[in-house]
């Protein structure tokens, strides 16, 4: 299936679209909102099947399929792939299938390590899924070949984040748990490989001790996305409003409630949605 040709050309004025796979995008979505407030957004979080990052890489990229089509039929001018998990698994195929820019979430998280490392020794954490694809230790390593780089697979972490446990006994407990190993690396700089991991920051910030930077990439995508706005033409009106709505795959009331704590303000415009059914069935897998 190819959408290369059936995409319109975006128009300036029309929203970027944000998705991940569940509430932990709304990061990536405050700061481009925070860096370019006369944009409309549009943002899908597929609640009602996270975590991605336990699912196999099919099921991972038909689910990306599913949730760009979506934002696509949404008229949006960009896409942002707010999902660590998805960007691992997807990103090449989508490329070759979507005419729309579309910004992902490992490179400049990557290129923030690279930049705030003192002594070359980098730590990624991120879902079962993201570790094991290797992208970060490829993207880290190709801005900085002689990086020890280490990677660890906190899969846990999103279910606590969508239950809203950041900061309890039993965040800290797994938190300990997760990262003993790393640690007792070395690293001074620890990537947090999953949208939904910041809201975890304090708790994996007091396990791994003062001194060690952990790179919150979501400033660095909302960069990336005003650069490719720039790049392609695509800037709102500087005097326009930026408005955001909403979608969920799952319950309005628990999205909007849980979602509007991790924004600090009201959630309004959220919208239920049967994704399953953006997509039809066709072929799909990398080319």
């Amino acid at each position: 299936m190819s959408f290369v040709d059936s995409v319109s050309k975006p128009k300036h004025n029309c929203p970027i679209g944000v998705f991940d796979s569940g509430l932990g995008g709304l990061t990536v979505l405050s700061a481009i909102h925070k860096l370019m407030p006369n944009e409309d957004i549009v943002y899908f979080g597929d609640s009602g099947r996270t975590p991605y990052g336990t699912k196999s890489k099919e099921t991972v990229l038909k689910y990306t399929f599913q949730d760009m089509n979506f934002l696509v039929k949404q008229g949006v001018k960009m896409i942002v792939i707010a999902c660590n998990t998805a960007s691992a698994c997807s990103l090449k195929t989508v490329r070759q299938h979507y005419s729309l820019p579309i910004v992902e979430v490992v490179e400049p998280g990557s290129r923030a390590a690279v930049s705030s490392t003192r002594n070359g020794k980098i730590g990624v954490i991120g879902t079962a899924a993201t570790v094991a694809s290797g992208v970060y230790e490829n993207a880290v390593k190709t801005l900085l070949p002689e990086c020890d780089f280490h990677a660890k697979a906190c899969p846990m972490f999103v279910p606590l984040v969508e239950e809203g446990w950041w900061d309890n006994d039993i965040s800290k407990s797994i938190a300990a748990e997760y990262l003993g190993d790393m640690k007792t690396s070395g690293v001074d700089t620890l990537v947090l490989g999953c949208t939904h991991y910041p809201y975890l920051q304090k708790v994996i910030g007091e396990v791994m001790g003062d001194g060690i930077v952990l790179v919150n990439s979501a400033l660095e995508v909302a960069k990336s996305v005003r650069d490719e706005i720039a790049k392609y033409g695509l800037a709102a009106d500087s005097d326009k409003v930026g408005n955001v709505s909403y979608f969920t795959s799952d319950s309005v009331d628990k999205f909007a409630s849980l979602g509007s704590v991790f924004l600090g303000e009201e959630m309004k415009n959220v919208t239920k949605v049967a994704i399953d059914k953006e997509w039809d069935g066709g072929a799909f897998g990398e080319n």
